[in-house]
């Protein structure tokens, strides 16, 4: 699998092996960074745009690197280059109508080359944050499909795709930073803590599927070697605090929970089950001692992401996701965000799109075609 943090420039002397030739190039970093220092030290614009043309023209035409950029000798620096990237960068310093700008454009190319620029949250290099395109910043998520890589699989009925925990960690979390799921499900957000670095608990109810998780979970490589652990356990009864304590863990980092929403789906005859709460007072009341009970281990100043959806019962809909954000809300976090992600078609309509476009005209109602995810922030201790 594609690694998605490694960034656009990494300077990993075996990146070749990931290298995707299409995409991306390796060049000689030294060489590189030297014929920019060339360029930025010319005092005409025409002759700077000559140069970068130079550039430009090895990296669209590697066989044509009379530059050297491309010359990887064994004690020399590399760096893993995006070419739709760089690209672009030589040709805004090409295209600068002054030489000011041009040599503007340069320092800055050069400072993404050798700096690293991150935050407290995360490891996005911000000086290289055009390269991170994948990473969503609207409001609006839109998933043609799942991922369905490695040991990730839909067999669940119930479980969220992986391309939600996906995008959080990366950009919530930092490599071994440490990841709590109180809805672990068949174990979605531990496979993605294994593939970006990062250490994860889950708390499953149910052992049948707690079976199933550890099963998912294993079968994916642990290429950074993080803990990863499943722990059968009510989380509306968990003591989490302890848990962690025996685990040596002082508190985590993010926090993400994809409970059940309500009934819509039957995932057990448990009465501790959240989809077997009697009416929706019950299951927010349910719901709310999960919130209460992991507040204390979440870091202050970090992120806490809940996914739910609404229902739709007895000819109303039950806005089941704004009350779930509120039962949040009272508890000390603020809202950052609320997203709107997409799905196409569920395991229980599955095959019956007529016949549900069908009860909506008949009923007077629209299909669900959506979910939320409402991001929180914790401000206070």
């Amino acid at each position: 699998m594609k690694d998605n943090n490694i960034t656009l420039f990494d300077f990993d002397r075996d990146s070749d092996k990931k290298t995707n030739w299409r995409t991306e190039s390796i060049i000689n970093k030294d060489m590189f960074l030297e014929v920019l220092s060339k360029i930025e030290g010319l005092n005409e614009n025409n002759k700077v745009k000559f140069e970068i043309q130079k550039i430009i023209e090895v990296i669209k035409n590697p066989r044509k690197d009379n530059l050297g950029l491309l010359n990887i000798s064994s004690n020399g620096d590399t760096a893993k280059v995006n070419k739709e990237v760089i690209l672009e960068d030589l040709n805004q310093i090409a295209e600068a109508q002054t030489i000011e700008r041009a040599k503007y454009y340069i320092t800055r190319l050069k400072k993404g080359l050798t700096e690293i620029k991150t935050n407290k949250i995360n490891d996005l290099n911000l000086n290289r944050w055009k390269e991170y395109n994948d990473i969503l910043t609207e409001s609006l998520w839109i998933f043609d499909k799942r991922d369905k890589s490695g040991a990730h699989n839909s067999g669940y009925w119930g479980n969220f795709i992986p391309q939600i925990p996906n995008q959080f960690l990366r950009r919530y979390t930092k490599q071994g930073e440490w990841v709590l799921d109180a809805f672990l499900g068949s174990g979605t957000t531990l496979i993605e803590c294994k593939r970006l670095g990062r250490n994860g608990i889950g708390v499953e109810l149910l052992p049948e599927v707690v079976e199933i998780a550890n099963k998912n979970i294993s079968s994916e490589e642990n290429k950074f070697n993080v803990k990863t652990e499943v722990i059968t356990a009510d989380s509306t009864e968990l003591n989490f605090k302890q848990e962690l304590e025996k685990r040596n863990i002082k508190s985590v980092q993010f926090l993400i929970m994809h409970p059940p929403y309500w009934d819509i789906i039957k995932f057990s005859n448990n009465k501790k089950d959240l989809s077997n709460a009697k009416n929706v007072e019950e299951f927010l009341n349910l719901f709310g001692k999960v919130v209460d009970n992991t507040y204390d281990i979440l870091d202050k100043g970090r992120y806490f992401a809940v996914v739910i959806g609404d229902k739709y019962s007895q000819g109303e809909w039950i806005p089941l996701a704004f009350y779930t954000m509120n039962e949040v809300l009272k508890r000390g976090y603020i809202l950052k965000s609320i997203i709107i992600k997409n799905f196409e078609e569920t395991k229980g309509k599955m095959n019956q799109k007529e016949l549900w476009r069908y009860r909506a005209l008949v009923g007077g109602f629209y299909i669900f075609k959506h979910e939320y995810i409402f991001l929180f922030k914790k401000v206070k201790k």
